[in-house]
């Protein structure tokens, strides 16, 4: 009798090797961008509250690659942080 997958072999134990499944460590799962359903218009500097969704709690802009952010909503969304600082809607830096 052969050992190939999935036969039973002279021993009786199922398949060649004991060695567990491991799933993919690195493996992650794209997850779409949070502003997708959202216009262009209300990406603006007068909109604090969505803003500072993406202000981490010492006063820096979150990176897209933990905020899953496009890269052209990053680009906007960074401009419209900055903006709003400069005018004083929000703070520069957190206490």
């Amino acid at each position: 009798m052969s050992k190939n997958r999935g036969e039973f072999s002279e021993s009786g134990s199922y398949g060649t090797s004991n060695v567990p499944v491991v799933r993919n460590v690195f493996f992650r799962r794209s997850r779409g961008c949070p502003l997708s359903d959202l216009d262009d218009n209300e990406i603006s500097y007068q909109n604090v509250a969505l803003l500072s969704r993406f202000i981490s709690e010492r006063g820096r802009i979150m990176p897209s690659r933990i905020s899953s952010v496009s890269a052209k909503k990053q680009r906007k969304l960074a401009k419209a942080i900055k903006r709003s600082r400069m005018l004083a809607l929000m703070p520069f830096v957190s206490q």
